[in-house]
């Protein structure tokens, strides 16, 4: 009789443990986060930081216990992505297949405003909450959508602190030839940036736009009139970077420079002397002062790691130094887990509410969403920082943030070309 209590006890002993352990595992949940990479193709370097970003994220968020819901539940986060190889015909594509196939719960944006808008376009076909991030162009937020939500500064507003900055170290400079690449984001940026100088007094001299495959400048660089004080304009990494190199190999005498995408890039500085004194647009950069108390003097809530947290983390990771594609990766994923925890469900309904009702400030700066349905989702919070190559006692060639004025690391270099 005493073997048979034993065993009873034995028994259900081990159906508890297995109710037990069946409970726990049915209170964590594994949230899929779909997005396409550009591993191959032009936007490779770019790409490949933002997603060193949101790896990290992951790593990050999970290695912290990941999210409670309100039910308990807890909810961690797994990646599942495809190469998209910088090519727009196969982004739509791929994300059907990530909701269809790999049933993903949450979407990131491909980089670069061209992938990103046919990414949207799945994305609000389908219901999923959508967070851009490398992605600037304001036009995907006319279209109507009510689930894609931009991390980055709108591309109007990209390139405006260049001509405020301008303006500011001469204000007789006022003839600027803009250079651009044909492409969705840099039209747009160039197209407000121009309007916007426009505006201000500013005489373009120059407004020429070419293939994104260009390697050779000189047709164009022979088009900028003697005299132009400030050559603007750009596109991304590869054909922005060979622009501002042949712009030093032809000599020319702009005493400003201020260019897409490639400046605020660590790489840039591998062109030497044809990187020292240009001026980039940066959605982030490890200078920033963004803080907890800088949060509390503008009243907002402060979210998530610190500027130096971040740094070091990602250094210690990918080593090397994060760019804004990386703080933008990293910041998606932190946008989309504070609504998550927000909402306390993952009912799509009630984190779309709690991403309409963001006003936060983050390592990254502040984000906040526009909610008129005419616009809905652009970024209204964020705003970039002007980052310029310059070199420090020993002769290296550093970073120094240059505007707006109270965020600046140290004054900028000007005449750039002399």
């Amino acid at each position: 009789m005493k073997h048979l209590v034993v065993a009873f006890v034995l028994t259900m002993a081990l159906g508890l443990g297995y109710a037990q352990h069946a409970a726990l595992a049915a209170q964590t949940k594994t949230v899929t986060i779909g997005f396409t990479a550009s591993q191959t193709g032009s936007l490779n370097v770019e790409s490949t930081r933002q997603i060193h970003g949101l790896n990290l994220w992951i790593e990050q968020v999970n290695g912290a216990g990941g999210v409670q819901l309100a039910d308990g539940t807890t909810v961690k986060f797994a990646a599942k992505f495809y190469d998209d190889e910088s090519n727009k015909d196969r982004v739509q594509s791929l994300y059907t297949r990530l909701l269809n196939d790999d049933k993903a719960e949450f979407l990131i944006s491909p980089y670069s405003s061209g992938l990103a808008d046919a990414a949207a376009v799945i994305a609000e076909q389908y219901g999923k909450i959508m967070v851009t991030t490398g992605a600037a162009s304001d036009s995907t937020y006319a279209k109507g959508f009510s689930h894609v939500y931009q991390a980055y500064t709108p591309a109007s507003r990209y390139l405006t602190g260049a001509f405020d900055l301008l303006a500011r170290l001469d204000p007789n400079a006022k003839k600027v030839a803009i250079v651009h690449e044909n492409d969705k984001f840099s039209t747009d940026v160039v197209n407000a940036a121009k309007a916007y100088g426009t505006r201000k007094g500013a005489e373009i001299v120059l407004f020429e736009g070419y293939d994104s495959k260009t390697t050779d400048f000189a047709p164009f660089i022979n088009k900028i009139p003697s005299g132009t004080d400030a050559v603007m304009g750009g596109g991304h990494f590869a054909d922005g970077s060979t622009f501002a190199r042949q712009l030093w190999e032809k000599r020319v005498k702009a005493k400003f420079i201020a260019l897409l995408v490639a400046p605020p890039e660590p790489k840039f500085a591998e062109l030497g002397d044809a990187a020292f004194g240009v001026v980039g647009p940066s959605q982030w950069e490890p200078l920033a002062k963004y803080t907890a108390e800088s949060a509390r003097a503008e009243k907002l809530e402060w979210y998530g790691i610190s500027v130096a947290d971040f740094v070091q983390t990602y250094t210690a990771k990918y080593r090397e130094e994060p760019s804004y594609h990386s703080a933008g990766g990293y910041a998606a994923g932190l946008i989309l887990q504070r609504a998550i925890k927000k909402a306390g469900t993952l009912d799509t309904p009630k984190v779309k509410a709690a991403l309409d009702g963001t006003d936060v400030l983050t390592f990254y700066g502040r984000v906040k969403f526009e909610t008129n349905p005419k616009m809905h989702g652009l970024q209204i919070g964020h705003e970039m920082v002007y980052i310029q190559w310059q070199k420090d006692a020993g002769g290296k060639l550093v970073k120094q943030v240059v505007w707006p004025p109270e965020g600046k690391s140290a004054e900028a270099l000007y005449p750039a070309r002399k």
